[in-house]
């Protein structure tokens, strides 16, 4: 699985993940726009008919399968909207008045959770879009957004990391946890891995138990690559519990045998 200029093997992609991870959400991609116009050129795009969360517009591509596309003005509130920078962060922003007594208990702790987001610098993109990858319509997307429970995750972890290893630091914001996927990964370019939110449960259909990870597309070739090593040393979802009562001297003989 090779990237050559904005081409990626996604149908490459896809089986690995359900052959190695038996990935059960649909994975998506999120792509910014500069104009309102160049997003809606792509393919069979759907406009909001209503004013939604960023949460439930990912959702529809993500539960649904559907394309979507989005502006500011499609969002309620200037949350999901800032974090994308499609809006801006300004002061009113960045008080954060409507979460204190909600979220947190003073306005200054709500000051202080709006000051620990990670978001996009506003200003230079106007549209964003969500698609399933299996669609290619965003080839390619600025990151994708992987939903998966904890063993599913832990093994995408080690698979992103059986080459060049690198530890890998998350960041844990709270309310607003898209700040810590989307926002993260989209201004960094790193993988980005996330609790989601209340929000992300009740308005995007994220499940009880999954977990999100956003990753720039560059990344998922390798991640293949490394599950299917991993495999290899029967390192495999779903993991096998071996018993909490059993001697492990003969399942560890298993893995460490070399």
């Amino acid at each position: 699985m090779t990237k050559l200029e904005n081409f990626y093997d996604w149908d490459a992609v896809l089986d690995g993940l359900t052959k190695y991870l038996r990935i059960r959400a649909t994975p998506i991609g999120m792509k910014l726009f500069e104009t309102v116009e160049e997003m809606e050129a792509v393919e069979k795009i759907r406009r909001p008919k209503g004013i939604f969360t960023a949460d439930q517009i990912v959702g529809q591509a993500c539960r649904l399968g559907w394309t979507v596309g989005a502006t500011a003005d499609d969002f309620v509130g200037s949350q999901c909207g800032a974090v994308m920078g499609l809006r801006p962060q300004d002061a009113e922003w960045r008080e954060g008045a409507r979460y204190a007594g909600v979220w947190y208990e003073t306005p200054e702790d709500a000051r202080n959770h709006q000051a620990a987001m990670t978001v996009m610098p506003a200003g230079q993109f106007r549209a964003m879009a969500v698609s399933p990858l299996a669609s290619k319509r965003l080839n390619p997307p600025d990151i994708c957004l992987i939903y998966a429970t904890p063993a599913q995750m832990i093994l995408f972890i080690n698979g992103l990391q059986w080459a060049g290893y690198k530890k890998l630091d998350f960041s844990v914001v709270g309310e607003s946890s898209c700040a810590d996927s989307w926002g993260r990964a989209l201004s960094k370019g790193e993988p980005s891995l996330s609790l989601p939110c209340f929000a992300e449960r009740r308005y995007g259909g994220v499940q009880e138990d999954e977990l999100l990870m956003a990753i720039p597309p560059a990344y998922l070739p390798k991640v293949i690559e490394g599950l299917a090593a991993l495999a290899k040393n029967g390192l495999r979802y779903p993991i096998p519990p071996y018993g909490v009562q059993n001697d492990a001297r003969a399942g560890l003989a298993v893995s460490y045998s070399k």
